[in-house]
């Protein structure tokens, strides 16, 4: 089992930025690819970025290239998201998750954290 959980999440303003820390618990998190999901109201959960085992590969969805960057500290079991010019499209619970595969399938991670919510106001 991992246990995942998110922090960071908030309220700020269009053109601001956040970072979101996801710590890690329970087996080896560098046995593990981790990926940020994100679920606007309504709207189905979306993949945002992952970040491959060792932190040497990483991908993203077009609608945050240049403006997020996933990160991981394998010492510290701890998976981040900088989140920068935020927009209000961005709005949305902000889930990470762990997955023994490299995928964008949510189906394909086993793991996921409760989730945290960042709203971006104009």
């Amino acid at each position: 089992q991992v246990q995942l959980v998110e922090s960071g999440g908030g309220l700020v303003q269009a053109g601001g930025s956040l970072r979101l820390s996801c710590a890690a618990s329970g087996r080896t998190f560098s046995n593990y690819a981790m990926g940020w999901f994100r679920q606007a109201p309504g709207k189905e959960r979306q993949f945002v970025a992952r970040i491959k085992w060792t932190g040497a590969g990483t991908d993203y969805t077009d609608s945050v290239k240049g403006r997020f960057t996933v990160s991981r500290d394998n010492a510290k079991n701890t998976v981040y998201l900088q989140m920068n010019n935020l927009k209000q499209e961005d709005t949305a619970v902000y889930y990470c998750a762990a997955s023994s595969m490299w995928s964008i399938q949510k189906g394909a991670y086993a793991y996921w954290g409760q989730g945290t919510q960042v709203t971006v106001s104009s």
